[in-house]
Parts: structure tokens; C-alpha cells; sequence
């Protein structure tokens, strides 16, 4: 039956299965979707310009242009380290957190339904999970994303060139800077994630078929609707985040609320939207690549040893 979308092979599997499962998913996504994250990036952190001046970026198909030329298809490409590196952990704590958030809401009965909102608080539980880690990562990355000058000159030669810098001047709270924006973007942003991947997945199954009937056709296309739903709550915060993250320090003394404030003052509430375009031309492959890889891992889990 359709209503039987939580069956054994998903639900009941172990917390490691879903931990390396994710870690799976986590590399897909940053190779499906690093390319688009920087131009994201640069355009929500490109300097604010004076009446009749041209912004650096036009648009998403400028900075896409004028990063390949000044740059190679490598500026495109930038920070991609970082993430790759945290990405088993991060996407590992991320779908840990997501069943460990299923569990707690059906302890007399694992392998039962979960209802849609029980999914969401599922995925709040998963951005608690995950922020431990992807904190520091989107910290890194960032400030590695919007570096456009040659090697030679560039202040950061690489993610632990960055990291030991940033710990260096400002210790271990200058890699969690951006905490609060971060869970502001996810928190929300997760629960739509996870609740929509499982209403598209059960929308697409049929009349008799379980979880372990669905094809990978069927899980890219639900991870990715899910990518692009997920980010509609997130792309104000994100915003707000990646200006914080990217900031010298000292220019927001105090935090999210400095940046939202001058943020607002100087461009206006569409400023918080900076980056949206790429944001939702990412979202769908690279989470199709997510969910994907997760699914097919957690099954290949599942075969070789389902006693886990």
C-alpha cells in the first residue's frame, strides 16, 4: 500500500546505516551543486554600489561569465574542499538527526507512519543535528567563494589555510560565527524539506507498492522538489548569513540582528533575496543527488547486512 511509505527497510534502520547513508548523499550533493553555490554566494556578498553605478554581478549569468573568465571554470569551484571534506560528516549528522527525530516520535512503534508534520519535526531535529558541523564548513567556504584575486595575492590559500587564520585571530567562536543565522535558515528550512520529500515520494507511488518499490527516477525527482521547497523559508536567512560570515570583524558588533538592520537600511527588503535564482537552479540537482545517493546507499546498507 501506498500509506505503507515507512516500511522496515527505511525507518527501522539502524542509526550508522543512516549515518554513513548520509555521508553517501552529502558528497553527491557538493559535486551536483558547488558551481551554483558560489555564484550565490558572490552575488549576496557583493558590495553595496552608489546611485548609477553597475553592480558587480547583473545577475546570475553574469557572475557565472565573468567568474569563468577572470577565473577558469575553477573560480567555480572554489571552497569546494571544505565541503567535500565535512560532507560525510555534515550530511552523516544531518540524516542521523532526521532518524533520530522519526524515532523519538514512535517509540511503541518504529516502523509505523509518520504523519507530514511529524516529518517536519523530524527535519528540525536533523538542522540541530547538522549545524555542528556546518557551521564551520559554510564559514570556510564562504569566505573562500567570494576570494576573486590570483592565488599569489589571495588571503586564504586553501580550507585549513582559512580555518587556522580565522582560529588564530578570533579562536574557535570566529569557525561558529553565523550560528543563530544558520539555525534560522535550516531549522524551518529542514522541517519543509524532509515533510515535502516524503509527500512527493508518496504521490508518485502506486497502489500496492512499499518504500523499497521506488525506482531512483522517482527519489531524484522527489529530492529535488524538496531541495527547491526547502530553501523558500531559507534564503532570507542564508542571506543574512553568508554577509555575516564573510564580514571583517567588527563590522556587526552585534550579530544577526546588526546585519538585518543595515541590510534593510541601506538596499531594502529585496536585498534579502540577493542570490535566489541560483539558490533555486542548484536546489534541484544537487538535492536530487542528496536524496539519491542516500536512498541507494541506506538500500545497499540494508542488503549487505540487514541485521545492522
Amino acid at each position: 500500500m501506498a500509506e505503507d511509505m515507512e516500511s522496515k527497510d527505511h525507518v527501522s534502520s539502524s542509526a550508522l546505516k543512516n549515518f554513513l547513508a548520509g555521508g553517501v548523499g552529502g558528497i553527491a550533493l557538493v559535486f551536483a551543486g558547488h558551481p551554483l553555490d558560489t555564484i550565490k554566494v558572490r552575488l549576496q556578498t557583493q558590495p553595496k554600489v552608489a546611485p548609477g553605478e553597475l553592480p558587480q554581478f547583473a545577475g546570475t549569468l553574469d557572475c557565472a561569465k565573468k567568474t569563468v573568465v577572470k577565473e577558469g571554470f575553477r573560480g567555480l569551484y572554489k571552497g569546494m574542499a571544505t565541503p567535500i571534506f565535512l560532507a560525510t560528516p555534515m550530511c552523516a549528522m544531518f540524516f542521523l538527526g532526521s532518524s533520530i527525530g522519526k524515532r523519538l516520535q514512535q517509540p511503541q512503534n518504529p516502523n509505523g507512519e509518520l504523519s507530514n508534520i511529524q516529518h517536519f519535526k523530524a527535519g528540525m531535529v536533523a538542522a540541530v543535528f547538522a549545524t555542528t558541523v556546518m557551521v564551520p564548513a559554510d564559514r570556510i567556504k564562504c569566505l573562500l567563494q567570494i576570494q576573486q584575486t590570483s592565488p599569489e595575492k589571495a588571503k586564504y590559500k586553501g580550507p585549513l589555510d582559512c580555518a587556522w587564520k580565522i582560529f588564530k585571530e578570533t579562536g574557535i567562536k570566529g569557525l561558529y560565527k553565523g550560528t543563530a543565522a544558520t539555525l534560522l535558515r535550516d531549522i524551518p528550512g529542514n522541517g519543509v524539506y524532509f515533510m515535502t520529500y516524503e509527500i512527493f515520494l508518496k504521490l508518485m507511488t502506486s497502489e500496492g507498492e512499499s518504500r523499497a518499490d521506488i525506482g531512483p527516477l522517482r527519489i531524484f525527482v522527489a529530492g529535488g522538489f524538496a531541495g527547491m521547497m526547502g530553501w523558500i523559508p531559507g534564503i532570507a536567512p542564508d542571506s543574512l548569513k553568508s554577509r555575516l560570515q564573510t564580514a571583517p570583524e567588527g563590522t556587526y558588533p552585534k550579530g544577526l540582528r546588526d546585519v538585518f538592520r543595515y541590510t534593510i537600511r541601506e538596499e531594502g527588503p529585496k536585498a534579502l533575496f540577493k542570490g535566489l535564482t541560483p539558490v533555486m537552479l542548484r536546489a534541484f540537482p544537487a538535492n536530487a543527488a542528496c536524496f539519491l545517493g542516500f536512498e541507494m546507499a541506506l538500500r545497499f546498507f540494508n542488503w549487505i547486512s540487514p541485521s545492522w
